[in-house]
């Protein structure tokens, strides 16, 4: 079947109103259904290694396609990507996952957890506070070094509270966000490529999602969370 995600994503960037997307509905339900069908063959992929997401279905991972407007300057009423969270509670998780965003020229796969609640990201910086030279470690591993862009994420520009600014991991406290990712080009996601890349990025980054994960092992808010 031709993938037909680049094209919608293309158009739908260039006709982003109701009037358009209600005239190629089908074109619509057709990317929507292929990409869920996508996402099928990652996480049968992925449960391999995380064995904790078996019981996720597609729908539980694919973020639907209205954008949210209310508190927002820009009215564009649909996403001008379609993506796909891959966690423990699935998209609606505030826990870290494996994630992938099709979006014509600025298509990536990611990995981590991007802008955690208080709660959470407290937790996180406990862990760094606590076993920082582990999380070195690991970013610093061929595994990851060299593969992805290194660790990414919104930081503070100062020191967070309670840490001090000569503390031998602060530019990981200062994070907001844990991110690694990889860029995809359009012909890897035409041409199904990116499965096999996105499983390949996703199991190299596992150990670093498991730091992250344990640092929450005792959060129980609801959220899915371990």
């Amino acid at each position: 079947m031709e993938n037909p995600l680049i094209p919608f994503l293309r158009d739908l960037a260039e006709n982003n109103h109701k009037e358009w997307m209600d005239a190629h509905r089908g074109r619509y339900v057709h990317a929507r259904e292929f990409l869920l069908a996508e996402v099928e063959e990652l996480l049968q992929g992925i449960v391999v290694f995380e064995p904790m997401l078996e019981p996720l279905k597609p729908k539980d991972c694919v973020f639907r396609q209205n954008r949210d407007i209310r508190f927002s300057a820009d009215k564009r009423p649909y996403k001008t990507n379609m993506a796909a969270y891959f966690a423990v509670g699935g998209k609606k998780s505030n826990g870290p996952g494996y994630y992938l965003h099709v979006e014509p020229g600025g298509s990536f796969l990611a990995c981590g957890i991007w802008m955690p609640p208080a709660d959470v990201l407290k937790r996180i910086r406990q862990e760094i506070d606590y076993a920082g030279g582990e999380l070195d470690a690991l970013l610093r591993h061929s595994t990851i070094k060299g593969y992805f862009n290194g660790l990414e994420g919104e930081q503070l520009k100062t020191s967070p509270r309670d840490y001090p600014a000569d503390h031998p991991y602060i530019d990981y406290l200062r994070h907001k966000s844990f991110i690694l990712s990889k860029p995809l080009t359009d012909e890897q996601i035409t041409n199904g490529v990116y499965k096999m890349l996105a499983l390949q990025a996703f199991e190299r980054a596992k150990p670093f999602n498991d730091f992250l994960s344990r640092a929450l092992e005792d959060v129980e808010d609801g959220s899915g969370l371990l």
